[in-house]
Formats: structure tokens, sequence, C-alpha cells
């Protein structure tokens, strides 16, 4: 499979590279009209990371574009964002960037606006937003390797809701309920004594993980630092230290981060089974008879 889907993919490319140039799809800020900054609609996607531990699957071709089926995960992405509103799309990419504007192009296939910010080197995943000048009051951040129902326009609405004070708030977190297994038996001891009080065997841990989907405003530019690499983690650690307002989102639907091998084959046969859920839009089109 994916000795197929590389090939498929760099089919697109060359494609693509024959019908126009490559720097006709990198669309540039200003492309973005003043109109189109003021409306609720401007998603950034975070599709530069290698996917090291995504292979063999990323050996050929980029995290973002693993196969789901016929599709890759970020046309999944980006349809499910179309159907919530969100048309105006920057891509921040890198490990081979090259293929993943080859194949969305500008992006009008998929009814959306799509522009290419390129790193000359690694700023994490909350640095690029530093140079991104335009952005609109608030708008939207996420991984390109996401598969998830959740609902992107309720969680955007939720974030766009002023704290009682009136003051907005500055960073929203799509968090997920996610149980982990500990492989191993679990001691429970006194420090002092040694002495052993509890055995369990191989215990369920449940934490309140982040789904790399979050909701900005753009004052949170001023907490990054100038082309340096700085990651949400430390972006979110800043904002509780100068107490900004950062609030979580909880969703229990479907959801899995697909940056791991067993996570991304589970994603496969989800997708086949959840796809009506998955693309409700696609679901609701009026099935056409044939002669």
């Amino acid at each position: 499979m994916v000795y197929l889907a590389a090939t498929a993919l760099h089919m697109t490319y060359n494609k693509r590279q024959n019908q126009q140039p490559m720097g006709s799809s990198r669309m540039t800020s200003q492309s973005f009209s003043k109109e189109s900054e003021s409306r609720n609609n401007r998603a950034i996607i975070l599709a530069g990371g290698q996917g090291t531990r995504l292979k063999p699957y990323t050996t050929l071709f980029p995290k973002a574009l693993v196969p789901l089926d016929e599709m890759p995960v970020l046309e999944l992405v980006i349809r499910q964002l179309k159907s919530y509103g969100f048309t105006e799309i920057t891509m921040a990419v890198g490990h081979l960037c090259e293929l993943i504007e080859a194949y969305f192009g500008d992006g009008r296939k998929w009814g959306v606006s799509i522009m290419y910010a390129r790193e000359d080197k690694p700023l994490g995943t909350a640095g690029p937003l530093k140079a991104m000048t335009d952005l609109p009051e608030n708008f939207l951040v996420m991984n390109a390797d996401i598969v998830s129902d959740i609902n992107y326009r309720e969680l955007f609405d939720f974030h766009c809701r002023p704290q009682a004070d009136g003051a907005p708030n500055l960073a929203t977190i799509a968090v997920y309920r996610r149980t982990s297994k500990i492989d191993f038996g679990v001691l429970e001891f006194d420090a002092d004594t040694h002495r052993i009080q509890n055995f369990i065997e191989k215990p369920m841990l449940e934490h309140s993980v982040s789904m790399g989907i979050y909701v900005f405003n753009r004052q949170v530019r001023d907490f990054i630092p100038e082309d340096t690499f700085f990651g949400f983690d430390s972006l979110v650690k800043t904002l509780i230290r100068d107490q900004g307002a950062i609030q979580a989102f909880p969703f229990n639907g479907y959801w899995l981060d697909i940056g791991r091998v067993d996570d991304y084959e589970t994603a496969v046969t989800d997708f086949q089974n959840m796809r009506n859920v998955l693309l409700p839009a696609e679901a609701a089109k009026p099935e056409v008879l044939k002669p």
C-alpha cells in the first residue's frame, strides 16, 4: 500500500508540474483580501512534520499525505474545514513540501484558498505564527494528521465568547479524555520502610490530552519570540505564567492522532466504517441514479 500510494502521489506531482509552475500554487499573504481577514474563516494547518514515528509509511511522502482509503489524511481535514466554513487556509510546510503543494495547489478543487508558509529552519509548532502578520482577530490552528468528527465551528464559537469582564480569550485547546494502558504491574510502597502496600496489574490511566486543535486570538503573537523554535507547550506555559485567558474545550466524540503506526492503521479501518460521520457534507449529497 505504501508503494502504490507513493507512486500515485508522485504521478500527481509530475502532472501538476507540467500543467503549471510551482510558484502559481503558492499564495502570498496579500492573496487574502481585507474582507476575508475580517471573517471567521481562517485556519492554519501545521504540515511540516517528518513523521518519523510513522515509518515506513512516511519513507517516500510526508505524513500529511498518508492515505485513508483513497484520500490523504490532509484532504479529509480540508474537506471538513470547508464544510464548517473555514475557506482561507495557510499550510505551514517543510519536509517534502513540494509534494503537498503539488497535490493541493491553490485549493480551488476543494472550494478553499490555500497559501503556503515555508520554513527556512524548524520553528516548532507555535513559532511559524510569529511571521504571519495578516492573521484575523481569531483563527483556528491544527495539526495535519488528525482524524476526528469534531465540529470546528462549535469550537471556534466557544472560543469567541468573551470572558465575564468582556476581555477576549487568548487561547482555547480542544481536549480529549485518553486512556493509556501501563504494560507492567505497578507497585505502591512506603518510601521509608519499603513495605509494599499495593499491587496493580497493568492499570488503565486516564488523562485529558491536547487534540492538536486550537483557536487563538492574534494577541498570542506577542508571546512568541522572533525567529526561534517555539512549541505550543511553551506558548501555553507562557500564557499560564502571565495569567493570559486560556481555556479547554472538552470533546468526547471520535479523535485519533495518526502519528503512530498503530493509531494510523486503526484510523484507516475506522475511516472506511465511519466515512459518513467524518464527512457528513459528502453523505448529505443526493444520490445520483444511473439510467
